[in-house]
């Protein structure tokens, strides 16, 4: 008893233990700082002010570029201590603050001393630091000891060398590097297997630019072997890689002979390592174009890694089986027995990718075995863990049809359960996924999502459902057995949940002739139209009012006509039906706002149907720092993605383009120039009714030029359908900062498109610009600058659909046959049918309908779905089918859209790729 009390004594002064970290402020931390300046040194003392240092500037706090120069000069004087875990610290402390402090370079000498120090760790920690806070020409004076170090018995100093080296290149300070390929290429027979593992590294890194280089170092390097696990895991993501950028019809010769390097990668999978081993199966796996023949082995090494005792071995086979199985499962099938094992594994993260690999791989007749084995584990697991399971259960009931009752009730059951929003929406849109799909379940699903949001505890999921049951309950054979479900909502949630509820139930009188029905909702609004909540108030009022439904609410007796209740619910369903989609109504909303022109109304009629491009995930060129104009640059030129936002908001800035609107269509940037030329130019083509405008996005890379009055002159003459043109230059281009220009080019008048080909030259006047102070010349001579041709395709003319059809077959029908064109054609360019789908897609620019989009590489025959909407909004579907032929791919396509000349025009760009 008394031994037990200690315990708790003792371990409740444990938790009174505080973190060494608590309470510290900057301001104080600065001000112990200046005992780095004694003249005796504490060196316990210094350690201690170190490691409060870094942890305040690990954590974000921010030190002024004063502070920071300050504190820098004051740990470069630690240099006198001779302590090793001092000196650690001191280099930690450099690296941190060299970004900030100003004149770091005034350490140079005590660290070049370091370098030359008998002790390796201060030669190997020195190198590191001096690298880092060290400019392109001072490296040239410190290379001699570089390359020493490289070539240095020590492993820690070679291998610092080493990574200094792959440091310099990376911050563009690798001119000097790139002489170094005979010292690192000695480092590669180093016993230390770490300094080969950054000899090859740094090796790449040099060559990496040069392809023949690349695969003359790789296939060297596969020929002799490195010693070293680590290097030969790096070799193999370099063959990896080689093997990916090789041309498809590259990947086997013309005997059927396996692909370049691939037999290294098999070799591999015999090394006595189990990361190389690992990391060749994951290579394999991920080849591009993989046939089971290539995966055979690898599965099987796979295979065998499943029941390793080590934890990291399981997982990492199990997540490289899960790959594999989302594109081949046939390839997986054997490895079946063995992951159903791991779904008892105590590692959860084990179990869950175990039974999403089986719910791909599995068959039709071991489904209900596999779910009540992943009923009792569910439960515990994480929620984003049961996300996973739920997406996997999805795409098997889309597999597997006729199992759907049996997955939909596994579904409902963890409905029921306990779990966040994530997992709980997760299973929403795979009932709503199911009901698209397989339309036979769209009772069950509507029937278990009922019963879902009588217990429902989050919002957003209650009104989506309403929303739902309102849009497909009248439809249902017994429409009036979800009422019960919606009324609940009016009485137990809150306002929100309401008015949803308001708008369902109003759904089911405009959508039902039943005049009994129709009295019971009147009868269940009554009591909304006294509601406390002013939205839910006014839908009840609106609905009553707009489908007659005041005569049963005040109990007369009356009641319309079955002809004016049939114009009264057409109207509603007109007017809740909006013409356009959300998105696009805002956004031109938010434009008429902006205008501030109200003499003129809104029409909502001229609001496109088509899917507003932004720069998300597009290379485009981001306005730069002008205090930082390097950076500026640097970004222009790596082309970092902006954030998203409208490519039509810039030209909707341009007061000369402002009477024209927004644009039918904004196409993503085209690169005009290559990467690494003096100046880069970018294209965004915006298709109006009447016009077409360039606008071009242009940097200046040369930092002793000013380019003023920039322009890009285009030459029409090759492209039909364009006439007369308008130019806005750009006033000035100065060195980092990307500047945009227009050219306004109208459309003739004769019915042609705007299809060919424009020639673009940049033009401009160049200033002289002095390097040291900035300051341009007064005078200049006029340059040009040519840009790559411009294409204007038929993809140009159209654009993705803000929404795609729920029902292609429906969206089909209702277009109807009047304006549609049949044709077939023989696609001798492409030699399988995946790659003439993706011809397909490219070339018409349309969006792909219900994931026909995906084609298998082996497949003989495939339907592809799409559809689009064509200049100036006319929609467009297209119905193709795809089968191999001896000489190429047979097409035959059926196109339909709102007007017969288009169907014409889109069959006619076909033909020119036959």
């Amino acid at each position: 008893m008394v031994s037990d009390e200690r315990a708790l004594a003792k371990m409740k002064d444990e938790d009174l233990i505080l973190s060494p970290f608590d309470g510290i402020e900057k301001g104080a931390v600065l001000q112990e700082c200046r005992i780095f300046n004694d003249l005796q040194l504490n060196t316990r003392r210094c350690e201690q002010v170190l490691i409060r240092l870094l942890y305040l500037v690990g954590q974000g706090d921010h030190l002024s570029s004063e502070e920071a120069t300050n504190v820098f000069f004051s740990v470069t004087k630690l240099f006198q201590a001779n302590e090793p875990s001092l000196r650690r610290l001191v280099y930690l402390a450099i690296k941190e603050l060299a970004h900030t402090a100003e004149e770091v370079i005034i350490v140079t000498n005590c660290l070049t001393k370091d370098i030359n120090s008998d002790v390796d760790m201060y030669r190997a920690n020195a190198t590191r630091v001096l690298c880092k806070i060290t400019d392109a020409q001072m490296v040239q004076q410190i290379e001699r000891y570089l390359k020493q170090e490289i070539v240095d018995r020590n492993p820690v100093v070679a291998s610092a060398a080493l990574v200094s080296g792959q440091q310099l290149i990376m911050h563009n300070k690798g001119d000097v590097v790139r002489r170094w390929v005979n010292e690192v290429t000695q480092a590669l027979d180093h016993k230390s297997p770490m300094v080969q593992y950054h000899a090859l590294a740094l090796l790449y890194l040099i060559k990496q630019h040069d392809r023949l280089a690349v695969s003359k170092l790789v296939q060297s390097m596969c020929r002799q072997g490195v010693r070293s696990p680590m290097a030969t895991v790096l070799l193999i993501r370099y063959v990896a890689r080689i093997i990916a950028d090789e041309p498809p019809s590259q990947v086997q010769d013309a005997y059927g002979e396996p692909r370049p390097f691939f037999g290294f990668l098999e070799a591999c999978l015999k090394h006595r390592s189990d990361v190389v081993i690992y990391e060749a199966s994951r290579a394999i796996a991920n080849l591009p174009n993989v046939t089971p023949t290539e995966l055979q082995h690898a599965v099987s090494i796979l295979q065998r890694f499943l029941v390793q005792p080590k934890p990291s071995l399981r997982f990492a086979a199990i997540r490289t089986l899960n790959q594999i199985a989302s594109t081949m499962p046939l390839a997986v099938t054997s490895c079946n027995a063995d992951m159903e094992v791991l779904i008892a594994d105590h590692n959860r993260s084990i179990a869950t990718l175990a039974i999403t690999t089986l719910l791909r791989t599995g068959s039709e007749n071991s489904i209900e075995r596999l779910l009540k084995q992943i009923q009792t584990f569910l439960s515990d697991i994480a929620d984003e863990f049961k996300v996973k399971v739920v997406s996997a259960i999805h795409a098997l009931c889309i597999k597997y049809p006729s199992k759907y009752y049996a997955l939909m009730n596994f579904l409902g059951n963890a409905l029921r359960e306990e779990g966040g929003f994530e997992f709980k929406r997760a299973i929403v849109d795979a009932y709503l996924g199911l009901m698209d799909k397989i339309p036979e379940s769209k009772e069950t699903c509507l029937s278990h999502l009922c019963e879902f949001i009588e217990d429902c505890e989050h919002t957003q999921l209650s009104t989506r459902i309403l929303h739902l049951l309102g849009k497909e309950g009248p439809s249902m054979p017994e429409p009036g057995k979800y009422i019960r479900y919606i009324y609940n909502r009016l009485i137990l949630e809150n306002a929100t949940v309401r008015a949803a509820a308001v708008s369902a139930l109003s759904s089911f009188a405009a959508g039902s002739a039943s005049e009994s029905l129709r009295k019971s909702v009147a009868v269940l609004l009554r009591q909304s139209l006294m509601d406390s909540d002013d939205e839910v108030r006014d839908r009840a009022t609106f609905f009553s009012k707009s489908l007659g439904l005041e005569a049963y609410q005040k109990h007369t007796g009356e009641s319309r006509n079955p002809e004016e209740v049939s114009k009264m619910q057409e109207g509603t369903k007109n007017m809740l039906s909006l013409p356009c989609p959300i998105a696009n109504l805002e956004a031109e909303l938010l434009l008429y706002v902006a205008s501030g022109n109200s003499e003129q109304a809104f029409d909502i009629s001229s609001v496109s149907k088509a899917a507003m491009m932004s720069t998300a995930g597009h290379p485009t060129l981001e306005t730069g720092d002008a205090t930082n104009r390097q950076s500026a640059l640097g970004r222009a030129q790596r082309g970092r993605p902006t954030p998203p936002a409208d490519l039509a908001a810039e030209v909707l800035k341009v007061p000369d383009f402002t009477s024209l609107g927004r644009p039918f269509k904004s196409c993503p940037p085209k690169d005009l120039t290559e990467a690494e030329t003096e100046y880069t130019a970018q294209v965004i083509v915006h298709l109006y009714e009447s016009h077409v405008i360039l606008e071009f996005v242009c940097v200046n890379t040369l930092n002793d030029q000013l380019l003023e009055n920039v322009f890009v002159q285009v030459d029409t003459s090759a492209a039909s359908g364009l006439g007369g043109m308008t130019i806005v230059p750009a006033a000035r281009l100065a060195y980092g900062e990307p500047a945009r220009n227009y050219v306004s080019i109208e459309r003739t008048d004769d019915g042609e498109y705007p299809l060919g080909d424009l020639a673009c030259t940049m033009k401009f006047i160049v200033k002289d610009v002095d390097p040291s102070t900035g300051e341009p010349d007064e005078e200049g001579y006029e340059d040009e600058y040519g840009l790559d041709d411009l294409p204007l395709t038929i993809s140009n003319l159209m654009a993705k659909p803000a929404e795609l059809p729920g029902s292609f077959k429906a969206a089909w029908e209702a277009l109807g046959p009047d304006n549609e064109v049949a044709d077939s054609f023989l696609l001798e360019q492409h030699d399988n049918v995946a790659s003439a789908v993706k011809g397909m897609m490219a070339l018409l620019g349309m969006a792909p309908c219900e994931g026909t989009e995906v084609a298998n590489d082996r497949a003989r025959g495939h339907i592809l779905l799409m559809t689009g909407v064509f200049m100036p909004g006319i929609q467009v579907m297209l119905h193709s089918k795809f089968t191999v032929a001896s000489d190429g791919v047979n097409l035959e396509i059926v196109l339909r859209s709102e007007d017969l000349s288009i169907s014409e025009v889109l069959a006619n760009s076909i033909t020119g790729t036959e």
